[in-house]
């Protein structure tokens, strides 16, 4: 793989588009370290390796507990009780944390996206000001182009 590529592969997939960004990998090490040392890209593929087996690795046992339960999709729940069963208890406390903050946000976005669907506002009302909007924009680009302005 060269250091083009966008992301590094998760080990034995078959999908290669399947990985971590090469940038957040680096990021991450980078933060870690003293601001005068550097990873090798070796050292960073091999960070990288260690931590997709990690991700396999919990999301294998958090499947499991899924199994178990007879549920058929893989919850937060499910991951924290992976951890636990795996001997990962530090990790639980922050990852808790992260799972909370990431329904809150979740939650933030369904209230936003029904937002303009709970306005009252018929569909073809609101087609028809979608419309009127891309004809501005339109009118406005042309208007530019000729050399008038912005209007």
């Amino acid at each position: 793989m060269s250091d083009d590529d966008e992301h590094y592969p998760i080990g034995g997939a078959d999908d290669e588009d399947v990985g971590l960004p090469k940038t957040t990998i680096a990021k991450i090490i980078q933060e870690h370290l003293p601001p005068d040392l550097w990873c090798a890209k070796e050292t960073r593929d091999l960070i990288t390796d260690c931590c997709l087996e990690f991700v396999h690795l919990i999301s294998s046992e958090a499947n499991e507990v899924c199994d178990k339960e007879q549920k058929k999709t893989i919850t937060g729940d499910h991951v924290l009780a992976a951890l636990k069963s795996l001997g990962f208890e530090d990790y639980i406390a922050e990852a808790s944390e992260a799972l909370v903050d990431h329904n809150k946000l979740s939650k933030e976005r369904r209230k936003r996206s029904t937002k303009l669907d709970n306005s009252g506002i018929s569909p073809e009302e609101k087609l028809r000001r979608q419309e009127e909007l891309l004809e501005q924009a339109k009118l406005s680009m042309m208007n530019g182009m000729m050399g008038d302005g912005p209007q």
